[in-house]
């Protein structure tokens, strides 16, 4: 199997704005968001479809991904963290939490611009925010 584009980023091959990480789970900023903070959340060993994870990894990543989310939540003012699962885009497994203020921000073909800064600055604070929990 090839590497997934994910694969490439837990690998180290790939820069991203890395948020959260344990030896099981990474979660980093959206390149390519549909609001400021929509974050990835995935399981490092690249399995496809999210309900071909077995039952353990995919509870470590649920609850993984709702303190990432709490660690959103008191960075981006939002109403609540949406969380969608699409799997099309990229071939392994991965949950979307998105800062919403409308359902708008859950549009996938509204993608928003930040600048290379804007990403930096908000990934570390949602780290900070993260390492607080």
């Amino acid at each position: 199997m090839e590497a997934s584009l994910f694969t490439k980023i837990v690998n180290g091959e790939i820069p991203a704005y890395k948020v959260a990480e344990d030896d099981r789970y990474l979660a980093f900023l959206d390149v390519f968001p549909t609001a400021k903070g929509h974050t990835l959340v995935i399981p490092k060993q690249q399995i496809d479809y999210i309900f071909d994870l077995d039952d353990e990894l995919y509870l470590g990543l649920m609850a993984f991904a709702k303190k990432v989310a709490a660690a959103v939540e008191k960075v981006v003012p939002c109403e609540r963290i949406g969380v969608a699962v699409v799997g099309l885009e990229v071939p392994h497994a991965h949950v979307h939490l998105i800062p919403l203020n409308s359902m708008q921000d859950m549009n996938f073909a509204n993608k928003k611009q930040f600048s290379k800064e804007e990403f930096e600055e908000t990934a570390q604070k949602i780290k900070q925010a993260y390492d607080a929990l």
